[in-house]
């Protein structure tokens, strides 16, 4: 329908305004009694002449009334269009039974980077907020068309992790995860916190860590032998966590095995001059005005080791070789900001046109109501606590309302934590900071992910008692079926906004309000046993498929019972 306006004002305005120019200015009302649609013609004063006032009667005066619009009206400036919701109701329904609905076809090849956690720790509660994004906007891109490659890089080499594993040489006698009865990841974290506490007591621990890493860039055979096992310990807890929350990747890196090919680009940065030697010995780079913290950056330290943005370099090209990318993506925390700008600036110097192709999805911080986690001192939430204890909650949400099987409550709740928690951490805008509350993330009522599971439960369970199948015969339309009608027709710009903005939030607002005109429909137009059966059965269907894409991309599994 906005099309058809745009259309129809295009013919009394194509000389002065685009198409695209008059479909960015159409607004919808904030009211319905001034109409479905609205075109404010204060842009217009300057160009005509006139005031806005006279502007919209002489347009009105010009323009026909199409059978799709009721009338026309103009109204303080603007042009107010009514349109004919029978009609609108059929083009609806014929749009979103189709399977294409809301997509389009970009056909760009887009690599999104996304978890890349260090192993010397377990998934914690910012990681998921990570893989959600990232996982949210592979599939909105793919939605769209976008030929999306998903991958992640292990940080298995460093210092931080050798703290760990000098811990566990020092204090560890053999232990293993299966003699400790941990999962493998968070009995390596373990010796992470451990080493901490040891550090703040006695700072050599800290050069002693450094002196580790230099043996294992030397290829010292112990020490390579300890930091396979412990990464391997790592990396099997990591791919637990992913299966159960449901992310699969198609490309693992690993900075143990690209961080040389770095240094080559380094060493052919220092030979073209684009870098320099310092008297101590370290290799950098002068960034000049690309961030705040000084326009010198190491990227050698001193002693050969390389420092982080190394290995991103050599990522970068190497992404880039083997799959041609149109855009890269790498979804990371805010306090990455000057990271990636330095980034930018060393592909750009170093004269890759990648540099422009590269962009850092930034996000905020995810915090608990007590307030920030901290790895160092093991108070993060770990992932796998926290869907645990997100199912716990919804276990006991489930048990007051029906009585279920033991496997189906293990099955609907494990469902219904992963989508409490997704949800909740897409909704709130991805570049600000939020607070997680499991308890209210939980919630089968208000702005939640189980309420976007029960809305759609309801809906199915209405269409699996509906007799047979009838002709949708459309008549006058209730308030509560045109809200529906409108949110239903409106996902197509959804999807747009949430593709060209690259941002989940766009996706989960719309979801909760369109679960919201449903349930208000719900209550206030009776279904099964209607005149209005036959329509109310199919804009349920429509409501039901839309509701559907929205939870397929946010990443949430639909239930059709609760």
């Amino acid at each position: 329908m906005k099309h058809h306006i745009v259309d129809l004002l295009s013919t009394v305005l194509g000389e002065h305004l685009a198409a695209g120019e008059i479909s960015r200015l159409l607004e919808i009302p904030p009211q319905e009694s001034l109409g479905d649609f609205a075109f404010p013609c204060f842009p217009l004063a300057r160009t005509f002449r006139k005031n806005p006032a006279a502007i919209a009667l002489e347009l009105r005066q010009k323009m026909a009334t199409p059978p799709y619009i009721g009338r026309i009206e103009a109204v303080s400036g603007y042009l107010n269009f009514f349109l004919d919701h029978r009609e609108m109701a059929r083009e609806m329904l014929s749009a979103a039974s189709q399977d294409n609905f809301g997509g389009a076809e970009c056909a760009r090849r887009v690599v999104v980077e996304f978890g890349s956690p260090n192993t010397n720790k377990p998934l914690h509660l910012g990681h998921l907020r990570n893989i959600a994004i990232g996982e949210s906007v592979a599939r909105i891109l793919s939605f769209c068309g976008n030929a999306v490659v998903r991958c992640s890089i292990n940080n298995d080499r460093g210092v931080h992790i050798c703290k760990s594993m000098l811990a566990y040489a020092e204090e560890g006698h053999g232990e293993t995860p299966e003699t400790a009865g941990k999962k493998s990841d968070h009995f390596v974290g373990d010796y992470y916190v451990l080493f901490n506490t040891r550090a703040r007591a006695d700072e050599s621990w800290n050069g002693r860590a450094q002196e580790l890493l230099r043996k294992w860039e030397a290829g010292d055979n112990e020490t390579v032998a300890l930091w396979r096992k412990m990464n391997a310990w790592a990396l099997d807890g990591f791919a637990a966590t992913y299966r159960l929350f449901g992310i699969k990747f198609d490309k693992e890196y690993f900075e143990s095995r690209i961080y040389t090919s770095g240094k080559e680009i380094v060493a052919d940065g220092l030979g073209r001059g684009i870098f320099f030697r310092r008297e101590d010995g370290a290799i950098c780079a002068d960034i000049g005005n690309t961030a705040s913290e000084g326009a010198e950056k190491v990227l050698l330290r001193p002693d050969g080791t390389s420092v982080y943005i190394v290995q991103d370099l050599s990522l970068a090209v190497m992404k880039n070789e083997e799959y041609g990318y149109d855009l890269s993506l790498y979804v990371v925390g805010n306090e990455q900001e000057y990271h990636f700008a330095v980034l930018k600036a060393l592909l750009e110097k170093l004269g890759y046109p990648i540099a422009g192709k590269i962009r850092h999805l930034s996000y905020g911080m995810v915090e608990l109501p007590e307030g920030k986690m901290k790895s160092r001192e093991g108070t993060v939430v770990d992932a796998d606590d926290l869907i645990a204890e997100t199912q716990d909650l919804a276990k006991g949400e489930l048990r007051e309302r029906y009585t279920l099987s033991e496997d189906a409550m293990k099955e609907r709740s494990l469902k219904i934590a992963l989508a409490a928690l997704k949800y909740q951490l897409l909704k709130v805008d991805i570049a600000k900071t939020m607070v997680f509350d499991p308890k209210q993330a939980i919630a089968f009522e208000g702005d939640t992910g189980p309420y976007l599971l029960y809305s759609y439960a309801r809906a199915s369970s209405i269409l699996r008692k509906a007799a047979r199948e009838t002709v949708p015969e459309i008549k006058d339309l209730a308030p509560q079926e045109v809200r529906l009608v409108k949110k239903i027709q409106a996902f197509p710009d959804v999807v747009e906004s949430a593709y060209g903005r690259i941002s989940p939030t766009v996706i989960a607002v719309y979801a909760f309000e369109l679960a919201q005109c449903f349930n208000e429909f719900y209550h206030a137009c009776p279904v099964i046993g209607s005149v209005e059966e036959g329509f109310r059965i199919a804009l349920i269907k429509s409501f039901r498929a839309v509701l559907k894409r929205c939870l397929w991309l946010l990443g949430i599994e639909e239930i059709e019972e609760m």
